[in-house]
C-alpha cells in the first residue's frame, strides 16, 4: 500500500512545529513526510527588530533546519515555492515539482504597503534576516558617513518608522538604545539624530491596555523619539516622506525610513486560486480550507476569527506554534483514519519589548512593565525554542540576560 505524501511548504514558527510534532506522531511506514524552505535555516521572525537595529548578530536569530528535524523521517527539500496547483495537487518549485496527498502551507508573509506610493522603492522592510542585515548596515553607514561630508547632512540621521505596532515599537525600542552607541563610535552629537515614529491609528500599539500603551510612549519619548500619532504617511520618496494629520501635509527629509505598519499572506496562496483576503485564507476548525480537505494552512496566510470580537487572530508566533501542533495532530488523524481536533487558540500573553532591559505586556493575565515584562519576555522566546528544539536549542540560542 503507498504511503501518503505529506508536504509542509514553509519552515517559520508553524511549519516547523507542525514537522517536529509529525515526526514524532506517525511511523516511518505511515507516511512520507517531506519539508520545503527557501532557506536551510529557520529565522526567528519576532527578532528581527533586534537584527535590525543591531543589537543583536542576525546569526543569533537562526538555526539550521536540520538541527531539529528528523532525518530519517523528513526529507527536507531546500527550494522555493512558485506556484500551487490545487487541482492537481502538485507544487512547482524553482529546481523540480513535489506531488502531494496531504498539504500544508505555512509560507509566511509579505509587507503590506497599502498601495502607498514609493514604500517599496525607498522604505526598508523588517520581513528576514537579510532584510535586516541590510537595514543595520544602512544605518551604520549613515552615521559613519556623517562626520566625512561638507556640508553635513542631518538627514542622514534622521530615521522614519511607519507604523506604531508590535514590530515598529520594538524596532524603536531597540533603536533608542544603539542611538547612543553609534553616536559615541562616531564622534556624534546625539542631539544631531531624530528618530521618528509616524502611526495613522489613533494610538500607538492598536489593541493594548491604555495604560501599558502609556507607559511604552512615554518610555520611548525619553529617549528621544517623536511620536506622529493618527497621522498618515502619503508618499515615500528618495530624500524622505510625506505625512499628513488632517488638512496639514509635513515633508520629512530622512536617509532611513523603516515601514513596520503591517503584513498581508503570501501572494502564492492568492495566485493558487483559493479564496483569501490580501492573501490569508479562512480556515475551518480544524484549519482546512474550505472545499479542500486535504489542505491547511496556518500562520500567516491563515485567517480565524475570534468569536468574542469578530476580529481576526493577529498572526502571532504564538498562534502559528499552535496551529502547528493541531495541524500534525489532525494529519496523524487523517492517516490513521481518526477524528480531527478542532483549533482553540490559547493566548497566554501578549509582552512587547523595548530594548534590552524593558518591556509592556499582558501574561497570565496581569499586567506588567519594566524589567519583570523584560523578563517574561525571554521567557517567551526561550520557550519558543524549547518548543521546537529542546533544552539543546535552547541553551544554544536562548537569552539569558535578564537584569
Amino acid at each position: 500500500m503507498r504511503k501518503p505524501k505529506v508536504v509542509v511548504l514553509g519552515a517559520g514558527y508553524g511549519g516547523l512545529m507542525t514537522v517536529t510534532r509529525l515526526q514524532k506522531a506517525v511511523g516511518v511506514s505511515e507516511a512520507e513526510i517531506t519539508l520545503v524552505n527557501k532557506n536551510d535555516y529557520h529565522y526567528e521572525t519576532t527578532w528581527l527588530h533586534e537584527a535590525s537595529a543591531g543589537t543583536l548578530h542576525h546569526d543569533r536569530c537562526r538555526y539550521d533546519i536540520k538541527s531539529v528535524i528528523n532525518a530519517s523521517r523528513v526529507n527536507f527539500v531546500q527550494d522555493t515555492v512558485v506556484s500551487i496547483n490545487k487541482d492537481e495537487q502538485k507544487i512547482v518549485l524553482e529546481n523540480g515539482e513535489l506531488d502531494y496527498d496531504y498539504l500544508v502551507i505555512s509560507l509566511g508573509s509579505h509587507p503590506e504597503t497599502f498601495g502607498i506610493k514609493g514604500l517599496k522603492e525607498f522604505a526598508f522592510s523588517i520581513s528576514n534576516i537579510n532584510s535586516s542585515r541590510q537595514l543595520r548596515e544602512h544605518i551604520e553607514y549613515q552615521f559613519a558617513t556623517y562626520n566625512t561630508e561638507k556640508p553635513r547632512r542631518d538627514e542622514r540621521l534622521t530615521i522614519v518608522v511607519g507604523g506604531a505596532g508590535f514590530t515598529g515599537i520594538e524596532f524603536l525600542g531597540e533603536l533608542a538604545n544603539r542611538v547612543p552607541e553609534l553616536c559615541r563610535e562616531y564622534d556624534i552629537d546625539a542631539k544631531k539624530v531624530r528618530i521618528v515614529c509616524v502611526e495613522a491609528a489613533p494610538t500607538a500599539l492598536p489593541g493594548f491596555d491604555p495604560e501599558l500603551v502609556d507607559y511604552a510612549v512615554n518610555h520611548l519619548q525619553r529617549k528621544g523619539v517623536e511620536f506622529k500619532i493618527g497621522t498618515a504617511i502619503k508618499e515615500a520618496t528618495e530624500t524622505g516622506i510625506v505625512v499628513a494629520k488632517d488638512e496639514q501635509v509635513e515633508e520629512i527629509s530622512a536617509e532611513t525610513v523603516v515601514w513596520a505598519a503591517g503584513v498581508r499572506g503570501n501572494s502564492i496562496v492568492e495566485e493558487a486560486g483559493f479564496e483569501n483576503m490580501r492573501g490569508r485564507v479562512k480556515v475551518n476548525a480544524d484549519l482546512r480550507v474550505p472545499g479542500f480537505e486535504n489542505v491547511f494552512i496556518i500562520g500567516d496566510c491563515s485567517l480565524i476569527i475570534n468569536e468574542e470580537i469578530n476580529r481576526p487572530y493577529p498572526p502571532t508566533a504564538q498562534i502559528a506554534m499552535q496551529q502547528g501542533e493541531t495541524a500534525a495532530k489532525n494529519l496523524s488523524a487523517l492517516i490513521r483514519g481518526g477524528e480531527l481536533t478542532e483549533f482553540k487558540p490559547d493566548i497566554k500573553g501578549t509582552v512587547a519589548s523595548l530594548g534590552e532591559d524593558d518591556a509592556v505586556g499582558v501574561a497570565f493575565g496581569k499586567k506588567m512593565v519594566g524589567s519583570k515584562a523584560s523578563f517574561m519576555k525571554k521567557m517567551i522566546d526561550n520557550r519558543s525554542l524549547f518548543m521546537v528544539g529542546g533544552p539543546g536549542l535552547v541553551l544554544k540560542k536562548g537569552k539569558f540576560k535578564f537584569f
